[in-house]
């Protein structure tokens, strides 16, 4: 039995065009205040966009070993983020992940933590596909029929 087969929640779930995480606030994300420090969020998002990809089929592990010619990776390119309300600690958010463009080399998302159907960040995430020695690599046929795949499902 695989780890996914034995948690299979624990990575989230793929929906209709995307994937939504849950994730548990714990005191080791919140500042002096007792809200979730700004960069808490990052780390929710970052979580997010690697179940994102496991579940869609795209695993970091198989894009480090090359499995598609060499070795590559994910890296964020861009990032716009608001944030409109605050988490405190024990509050169960969700982490929503869409895909929003594929182009050669890059992947446009929408993301979106939500507390209930409340959004308290929103962010805009352009990701670029590089290889080993940073340099940047068109998306392999199989990563970017994944991820249309998922996109319009």
């Amino acid at each position: 039995m695989t780890a996914s087969e034995a948690w299979p929640d624990l990575a989230g779930r793929l929906t209709a065009g995307g994937h939504v995480l849950p994730v548990r606030v714990y005191f080791e994300d919140t500042d002096f205040s007792g809200w979730v420090y700004h960069a808490g969020y990052l780390r929710f998002m970052e979580r997010g966009r690697s179940d994102f990809l496991r579940l869609a089929g795209i695993g970091h592990d198989a894009l480090h070993r090359g499995d598609h010619g060499e070795r590559l990776a994910f890296a964020v390119r861009h990032m716009t983020i608001n944030f409109l309300k605050p988490a405190r600690i024990d509050d169960l958010v969700e982490v929503d992940t869409r895909v929003v463009d594929v182009g050669g080399a890059r992947v446009a998302l929408a993301q979106a933590v939500r507390r209930a159907r409340e959004t308290l960040v929103k962010a805009e995430v352009t990701v670029a596909l590089i290889n080993a020695a940073g340099e940047p690599r068109r998306l392999p046929g199989e990563v970017r029929e994944r991820l249309a795949a998922v996109a319009t499902a």
